[in-house]
């Protein structure tokens, strides 16, 4: 990996645009883009967890600023994933088909898990929320219950403005003035509620040491600059402890069955989020992969970058380590990525360091199988979970073997040859369909 995907890419002179929140202008940029730019060869890097600017990307980008990012730094797989909706499925697949970048489209959310109502999991200090994900949907999706979800969750985010509003005064928030204007969706996240705090503080005391001071009162510290603020006036007020948090039980987020059975439908694979592995939940893996196969889930996501430092052997590293053997076990995709939702994410994971120079290939292996089965659910309804595949593998882990050959095989120039695919074809003849 080179160094220059060890932070995210400043955009060059060339790719201006792309972030524009006019859609007409992106695609001119990006058509821009294409005509000019020189693309280095593809290597085995893969980052499928990428926050668009249509729920919280830290640098403002698009999916299609995403898309070129992607392309320049040489992925062989690339995917967007929106908190509570399916925004950038779109435009990301049309950047990327036009790229030429194996791509995949996925959602985020926070759900309930019965049995496991007795433990923290994955969302700290929330016993029984859990972070769930529907990986590889094979395009934009309109249905209810994701407008639901949408609903939802733009409740609870203006709930949570109500309160804390009075606590911040005079710095108060507009929520579709302030709050929804970041973002082109209009789907809104407590990231964008740091970030309008963050600039209504500037407009209201513009002296420097006026603003500390207030900040200094809100937060009770001393306020670092940027992006450091915005986490600490998240974690302050919006989380625990804070004016604006009100602990969630089980009626606060949607049901990890509702969420799958709906994945499901739209022809996307359930997906477990992974944190670190140092709560109680998620340290008791074999419980917890056993409640999430009951409602569906058949892959696993991890955020490298949270389990290991560099040159460093501790708890969270082993605990990495084993949940990557468990996932094995249990024939779980391993989808990984950076985010992108905080400053200093990287656009691809450093895949040759000594900590995931082993896991690498399962990494990459992971991103061809989700690739594998959104092209071939897009093409000709043959996904990862549907009847035709259950009928062809006798395990999951031929299942895996095909997908992941298809991914390989696969890519954005000769797709289409998966529309003439039938649900009679064996898979060795679709594979030989492919070349």
């Amino acid at each position: 990996m080179s160094a220059a995907a060890s932070v995210a890419a400043e955009p060059a002179p060339s790719w201006v645009g792309l972030d524009d929140f006019d859609p007409a202008v992106r695609k001119h940029a990006l058509d821009r883009v294409c005509a000019r730019a020189a693309w280095p060869s593809l290597s085995h890097d893969v980052n499928l967890h990428c926050h668009t600017f249509f729920s919280y990307n830290a640098y403002g980008y698009s999916p299609t600023h995403l898309a070129v990012l992607a392309r320049a730094h040489g992925l062989e797989v690339a995917g967007t994933v929106d908190f509570d909706g399916l925004e950038s499925a779109g435009e990301f697949l049309a950047a990327a088909g036009a790229l030429g970048l194996k791509a995949v489209v996925s959602l985020e959310s926070r759900v309930f898990v019965p049995e496991l109502a007795d433990v923290v999991v994955n969302s700290p200090g929330e016993p029984g929320i859990v972070y769930s994900m529907g990986v590889g949907f094979p395009g934009p999706v309109d249905h209810p219950f994701l407008a639901m979800m949408r609903s939802e969750a733009e409740g609870r985010l203006r709930d949570m403005l109500e309160r804390v509003n009075p606590f911040m005064r005079p710095v108060e928030l507009d929520f579709e003035r302030d709050v929804l204007s970041l973002t082109p969706g209009g789907n809104a996240t407590e990231r964008h509620l740091c970030e309008a705090f963050e600039r209504r503080a500037r407009r209201v005391f513009p002296a420097n040491a006026e603003r500390a001071s207030f900040w200094q009162a809100k937060l009770g510290a001393a306020p670092p600059e940027g992006s450091a603020l915005q986490s600490l006036i998240r974690a302050r007020l919006l989380k625990r402890g804070g004016v604006g948090y009100v602990q969630p039980d089980g009626g606060s987020f949607p049901l990890i069955a509702d969420l799958n059975r709906v994945v499901a439908e739209c022809g996307a694979i359930p997906t477990l989020a992974w944190l670190d592995g140092t709560s109680e939940g998620e340290g008791d893996v074999e419980r917890l992969f056993s409640v999430a196969v009951t409602y569906g889930i058949a892959a696993l996501n991890i955020v490298p970058d949270r389990n290991y430092t560099p040159g460093v052997r501790d708890r969270r590293l082993e605990n990495l380590e084993a949940v990557v053997a468990a996932a094995g076990r249990y024939g779980f995709p391993i989808v990984v990525g950076t985010e992108m939702n905080a400053p200093g994410n990287r656009i691809v994971d450093d895949f040759a360091s000594a900590e995931l120079r082993p896991l690498a290939p399962v990494f990459e292996r992971g991103a061809l199988i989700v690739y594998g089965h959104s092209a071939l659910e897009r093409q000709s309804g043959l996904g990862y979970l549907g009847s035709w595949a259950h009928e062809a593998f006798p395990s999951v882990f031929a299942r895996n073997d095909f997908y992941a050959e298809v991914g390989r095989r696969v890519g954005p120039a000769i797709e289409d040859r998966l529309q003439f695919v039938s649900p009679e074809m064996p898979p060795e003849a679709i594979l030989a369909r492919l070349g």
